[in-house]
């Protein structure tokens, strides 16, 4: 793929003037009050394994509407005390698959906390395990338009929701320190780890790779590819009501979401990547209201730095939690 975004020299300061809802804090503020109403109840069933360094729990917390959200927590057993977390995020596709997938945080010492994401994980190496109850009208195959006909019924106000959930349920298990929490996460993940850090205080760093869920405008114009193509084939089939769409994702765009944050942040852009536009990865950025760092990958797609970027994800949140 080769580049087709703006040049580097103009991301780096791309910095679009987005909508922002007047009632956008309201709006999230009486979102994540009506999900307090139902008990998290989180529960954690240790899980037999062959994996002999860690400790396996799997999850259950009570998400967006108390439905049940599923995940794992993996425990590192050469670490005694509380231990600094890092709650992960999935990629549009994936569910939480398996404990022997999630063993890099625990290697640094770490807590490793997955939140699988309703409805997803159709994919052959990341199955998921939680459902989505909530129906829908008429949507584009996938997601990314489910619900969009309002702001109440959209499916990622019930995602992010759950990712904040998250956070709560692995502040509440006792080898958690509930001061050091990291998030992170790639694609959808990287957008999840956007929001759920600019709508959950105390956080204390987020790591962003190539993130999914930012400019959608933008990205309906760029990308060619799916999932942003599930929206274009939705708008193109609602050409009078454009921006009455564009005007409900605003409340999900982590573009706009971005500048409510605080943490200290990492981001990771791939210039050639025909996913997620990195004009619209550089908008989160630039939004971004904590201290903040990208690392830009000049030849690469929405792998972004693939094992190279783990590895600096890792220093940072060494740097500032452990």
């Amino acid at each position: 793929m080769p580049l087709y975004d703006l040049p580097l020299a103009e991301l780096v300061t791309y910095d679009p003037q987005l909508s922002v809802p007047t009632d956008l804090g309201r709006f999230w503020d009486d979102t994540l009050a009506e999900a307090g109403e139902h008990p998290l109840t989180a529960e954690f069933t240790r899980v037999q394994s062959p994996l002999t360094a860690v400790e396996v729990y799997d999850v259950t917390f009570a998400g967006w509407g108390g439905h049940p959200i599923r995940g794992w927590l993996v425990l590192p057993v050469h670490r005694s005390g509380r231990l600094p977390c890092i709650v992960s995020y999935l990629g549009y596709s994936g569910g939480r698959g398996f404990p022997h997938e999630w063993l890099t945080w625990p290697g640094a010492g770490f807590a490793s906390f997955v939140m699988d994401t309703r409805g997803q994980g159709w994919s052959p190496q990341k199955p998921g395990a939680t459902a989505d109850p909530v129906g829908s009208g008429p949507s584009a195959p996938g997601f990314l338009t489910k619900g969009l006909e309002s702001r109440e019924t959209y499916y990622f106000r019930r995602v992010y929701t759950d990712a904040v959930r998250a956070i709560e349920a692995a502040r509440s298990h006792p080898r958690v320190d509930p001061e050091r929490i990291g998030l992170e996460g790639t694609s959808q993940g990287g957008g999840l780890a956007i929001a759920a850090g600019a709508l959950c205080p105390g956080v204390q760093a987020v790591s962003a790779n190539v993130p999914f869920l930012s400019h959608f405008r933008r990205a309906t114009e760029v990308s060619a590819e799916y999932p942003y193509a599930e929206l274009v084939q939705y708008l193109s089939s609602r050409p009078d009501e454009v921006e009455n769409i564009f005007a409900t994702l605003a409340y999900f765009d982590v573009a706009v979401l971005a500048r409510r944050a605080h943490a200290p942040a990492l981001f990771s852009v791939g210039l050639m990547d025909p996913v997620c536009p990195p004009s619209t990865c550089y908008a989160a950025f630039n939004a971004w209201g904590g201290p903040k760092e990208v690392v830009a990958y000049p030849y690469n797609g929405h792998e972004g730095g693939s094992t190279l970027h783990t590895e600096r994800v890792m220093h940072f949140m060494q740097h500032l939690l452990a």
